[in-house]
């Protein structure tokens, strides 16, 4: 371990580089270039609303907590995300009949039916993301971003 920290203090950082990863610089071009193909599409979601579908997609009828959770989102941003998912009729909340505390987030027949559609787009979106990265990149990549993800989940907790 100590070997590894030595090589990592000489490593020359770029900067640059570290803080338009850190700053999601990556993340908001992808972004950018997915609000535009699903605007070409006639698909009116954005990719904060695509990732909240996607796991409404995988499990309807979870909580609000349940979402945030899953998404790292605080509960003002949750809110404001179902509200505009509300707003497109595409998911409603119902009331949880086993705890009448919470109410659950629930897919309409419209949220149903752009799944096919969105994840045609956002596939497509992201292999011109990638374009010109290879298999092993992006499995280095990857593991990478997993090994960060989780060193700031171990200090967090």
């Amino acid at each position: 371990k100590k070997a590894l920290m030595k090589g990592i203090e000489q490593f020359d950082f770029d900067v640059t580089l570290i803080f338009a990863v850190l700053n999601g610089r990556v993340s908001a071009a992808i972004n950018r270039r997915l609000v535009t193909d699903f605007k070409e599409e006639g698909i009116d979601i954005t990719p904060e609303q695509l990732t909240v579908l996607s796991l409404l997609w995988k499990q309807d009828r979870v909580t609000q907590q349940e979402l945030c959770n899953i998404t790292f989102k605080d509960k003002p941003n949750m809110t404001r995300l179902i509200d505009s998912l509300e707003e497109k009729g595409l998911a409603k909340r119902t009331l949880d009949e086993s705890d009448k505390r919470n109410n659950l987030i629930v897919l309409t027949p419209e949220g149903k039916a752009i799944e096919e559609k969105a994840f045609l787009v956002a596939n497509a979106t992201m292999r011109k993301a990638l374009v010109n990265v290879s298999a092993h990149e992006l499995a280095v990549g990857q593991n990478l971003l997993k090994k960060i993800f989780n060193n700031m989940q171990e200090r967090h907790n």
